[in-house]
């Protein structure tokens, strides 16, 4: 681990992953944006665009800190290829059981829980609060958001969105690219790829 850190995306999203690389150790914090209007991102700097990634290679490692799934998806491709490998942030306040694997780029929030013998993959976000239960499976570029809950045994498929205070009760898969609207309640898989709100949760656009 470099003691220097550059966050790609300097939006609130940024502000709150730079806060929990700080208490995992990190001294010195910079963020990359291709908005060139932004200087500045909280109390940190920005410092240049994704096109100057080479020109901080050697000195620091590298975080994508962007809520949209597609978009950390492509930029964690950009690393990829040039060989970097992003850490695990997990905030000092998660509980995170010892048995739990979770890939590269993915960050954990303060308040959520993960229990036992849960995957989570690469460029996960495991947002403020929420709480993902023993035996899930939870694919790469998924995003849960704040207070939602996941019973166990559950497998939510690549780049799907999780809406805030949304429920998934045990045993039931939710295929890729879903979003799952806030509030929603998920009883039953999910199979076809769409948007999906209420209690119980349906479709409501493919």
């Amino acid at each position: 681990m470099n003691e220097r850190l550059i966050i790609i995306g300097a939006s609130g999203h940024g502000k709150v992953v730079a806060d929990i690389a700080e208490l995992n150790g990190y001294k010195e914090i910079a963020f990359l944006d291709d908005d060139r209007s932004k200087k500045s991102n909280g109390k940190y700097k920005v410092i240049g665009t994704c096109s100057d990634i080479d020109k901080f290679i050697d000195d620091y490692d590298f975080f994508v800190a962007i809520g949209n799934n597609k978009i950390r998806k492509r930029i964690t491709q950009i690393l990829s290829d040039k060989d970097i490998i992003q850490p695990v942030l997990i905030h000092p306040n998660a509980i995170v059981d010892k048995t739990v694997l979770i890939k590269e780029g993915t960050v954990v929030m303060a308040n959520a829980v993960i229990n036992a013998d849960t995957m989570i993959g690469k460029g996960c976000i495991i947002n403020t609060a929420s709480s993902v239960d023993h035996d899930c499976i939870i694919k790469d570029y998924v995003h849960i958001s704040p207070g939602v809950h996941i019973a166990g045994t559950v497998r939510i498929g690549k780049n799907a969105w999780v809406g805030t205070g949304t429920s998934v009760i045990n045993n039931v898969s939710i295929t890729d690219d879903c979003i799952i609207g806030a509030g929603a309640v998920v009883i039953d898989d999910i199979s076809n790829c769409g948007t999906y709100v209420g209690a119980p949760a349906r479709m409501v656009r493919k």
